[in-house]
């Protein structure tokens, strides 16, 4: 045996170089690029009765595999590192069949690449934990079984090439019930009151309460997935509310002075979904997006695995961030006491940790590129500054009556900054001039705002993953897939950064609301995940699951196949005549690569012609139209009608 190299398997070709780095001459890495073996492509793939799966090894993979194994027969032991989460355990049990090696397969996992981690690891290797894999192989059976019996009834009922995904088709579902809930919503005008005031300086002074009562009203509507708050007040016409203002006086009497300390803490560190939507707000990135740059961070050992759901910090992390602060930023800027933080996922279990920096002292580390620094550098501040001191400042409101109206004014003063020095937050003293109580105030002038009731928001990417979370819909490593998957398959696209559902999107949702409601609604689609958790525990079996579920789930497909009615796919109608047959009408519809213009007599007439949105503008170099296109990662820019003759674009109007 002397002489034998242990074989280490990992499914990344940068964690393999980055874990290379750390071990000696006696360990060959192998990366598996992804899964070896999965559902085969084209049929179901799995029965029906007993739930046996048919996998079977991707031709892509072939290569791999037989390098795999020859490495095998050569190792003296085979150790399988794939990521720390159902997914990685599943491809670690598929790898271990293939080499079909018990006696010398171990399973080590580590949260992070470094080196440390890596030993320890390989340290503390056992057995591969079959309650993660089952808990994989229930959902990828799950999706499939969903999958391939809903698609089949899309095409005989709304269009030929449609498919529906268990969890994509509830998303679809939220973005198409928020554009009935806005379509729906009433907005009703509303007038609200400011005054400039004069004490030395000038500032302004909002108009709160109107004998005694609050001006603004909440109102709450219920939505599909919670409740929505909006505000408005008590002026519904201008007569009201000049009425109002005219018995104003000239000077305004200080009523009431509060002034109070307030301390404010760092948030936690991040889970998945709040990464996802920090970086959707900040950057504009997209789920996918984010990921794949975390996934590198994470192959590079520069940040701890990144897709969990728990905001736990290991010590010797919290250790390592306080010693930092105290080092960087000094004494006063670290808090008193270790702060840590409860999950408030009921689910959080699989990770160890919430994502974090491996070392608080790479604040900006080298050989990275630019949107990876990006996104590095928000996860580092946010996971530093966890140990950092409680923001401190002066909060004050002055309170001034004048007529029947009371008026309100504040103002802060920060008086430590706290963890913001980690964070880089910038926050700005607002100071109000000094003032007493009984102290009359010069009105300069009071402005009447006219204002609307605002409308539910539509979802974007960062308010829609918060909204799956909250639903207990999907799972860390899910959210990116999901939001990818409705989009490509032309269901919902992106208008301003905000999620609204096609024609298509609509009447495919229209059509499994009548007909499944059931799959479709938030309580079911939890209580499947919540299944699969127990799984992950090893307190269900998932064959099991997978038969109550088929057993309600068939009659439901034979009698839709049946007996379910036909949903018309509206189309919108462009106002031009068919330049071919001169009778029809051309509309646009929604295909496999989006959206295009064709004729309404089809199929007798079968004209198309590219679709592009009119952007309303001329062209600066031909004079053509302007229109909008989008790159091939969805970003809209603008460009000319007459490309590729005329090839003009930019991302703003000229």
């Amino acid at each position: 045996m002397t002489g034998m190299k242990k074989l280490l398997v990992v499914e990344s070709p940068t964690k393999a170089r980055t874990i290379g780095k750390y071990l000696g001459n006696e360990f060959e890495v192998i990366a598996t690029v992804g899964h070896l073996r999965d559902l085969p492509k084209g049929k179901m793939g799995v029965n029906l009765t007993s739930f046996e799966v048919d996998y079977q090894i991707a031709k892509d993979k072939k290569e791999v595999v037989s390098r795999l194994k020859k490495a095998a027969k050569e190792a003296e032991q085979i150790i399988l590192a794939t990521d720390p989460d159902r997914e990685g355990e599943a491809i670690s049990w598929h790898v271990a069949w293939i080499l079909n090696n018990d006696q010398k397969i171990v399973r080590a996992t580590f949260h992070e690449i470094t080196k440390n981690a890596v030993l320890e690891a390989l340290g503390n290797a056992r057995e591969i934990d079959m309650d993660l894999v089952d808990a994989q192989q229930g959902r990828r059976v799950l999706d499939r079984v969903v999958g391939y019996s809903l698609s089949p009834v899309l095409w005989k009922k709304v269009r030929r090439g449609l498919s529906a995904g268990r969890v994509q088709s509830v998303a679809v579902r939220l973005i198409a019930e928020r554009e009935k809930e806005i379509n729906a919503f009433k907005k009703e005008n509303f007038f609200k009151v400011n005054s400039s005031l004069k004490a030395g300086e000038k500032f302004l002074a909002e108009l709160t309460k109107v004998d005694g009562k609050n001006i603004f009203k909440k109102e709450v509507i219920k939505l599909f997935d919670g409740d929505y708050t909006y505000s408005r007040s008590i002026f519904a016409n201008k007569q009201e509310v000049e009425k109002f203002v005219a018995g104003l006086e000239a000077e305004f009497t200080v009523e009431k002075i509060e002034s109070k300390e307030t301390r404010r803490t760092p948030l936690p560190p991040f889970t998945t979904s709040k990464l996802q939507q920090a970086a959707s707000r900040k950057f504009g990135w997209s789920g996918k997006q984010t990921m794949s740059l975390a996934q590198r961070l994470y192959e590079q050992g520069l940040i701890t695995y990144h897709r969990t759901d728990s905001v736990n910090l290991s010590e010797k992390a919290i250790a390592d961030f306080r010693e930092f602060i105290e080092k960087q930023y000094g004494a006063n800027y670290l808090s008193p006491k270790i702060r840590t933080f409860k999950n408030t996922s009921k689910n959080a279990q699989e990770a160890h940790e919430a994502i974090r920096p491996t070392e608080a002292s790479k604040m900006e580390p080298t050989n990275i590129d630019s949107k990876e620094l990006k996104l590095y550098q928000l996860i580092w501040k946010r996971a530093v500054a966890t140990q950092g001191a409680a923001m401190v400042a002066e909060n004050n409101n002055v309170y001034f009556t004048s007529g029947n109206g009371l008026f309100k004014s504040s103002g802060i003063k920060i008086l430590f900054d706290g963890f913001l020095k980690i964070t880089g937050e910038k926050t700005e003293d607002q100071y109000l001039p000094a003032m007493t109580e009984g102290q009359k105030i010069k009105c300069l002038k009071t402005e009447i705002i006219e204002s609307e009731t605002t409308p539910p928001p539509r979802y974007s990417e960062a308010s829609l993953v918060a909204s799956l979370e909250k639903q207990g819909i999907g799972r860390p490593s899910t959210y990116a897939p999901i939001i990818s998957t409705i989009q490509l398959r032309q269901y919902v696209e992106k208008e301003e950064g905000r999620f609204r559902p096609t024609v298509l999107g609509s009447a495919t949702n229209e059509f499994l609301v009548k007909n499944f409601e059931d799959i479709l609604s938030l309580p079911f689609t939890a209580k499947m995940e919540e299944g699969l958790d127990k799984v992950a525990m090893g307190k269900a079996n998932w064959k099991e699951m997978m038969k109550d579920f088929w057993k309600k789930f068939e009659p439901e497909i034979k009698n839709v196949e049946e007996n379910g009615e036909r949903v018309k796919v509206e189309v919108e109608k462009l106002g031009k005549k068919c330049p071919e047959c001169k009778k029809g009408e051309l509309v646009i519809r929604v295909g496999k690569y989006g959206k295009f213009v064709s004729c309404d007599n089809f199929p007798e007439c079968k004209y198309t012609a590219q679709y592009h949105e009119m952007a309303g503008f001329k062209c600066p170099e031909c004079g053509a139209e302007g229109v909008v296109r989008k790159t091939k990662t969805g970003r809209k820019f603008f460009g000319c009608s007459k490309y590729p003759k005329c090839k003009w674009a930019g991302w703003k109007k000229p």
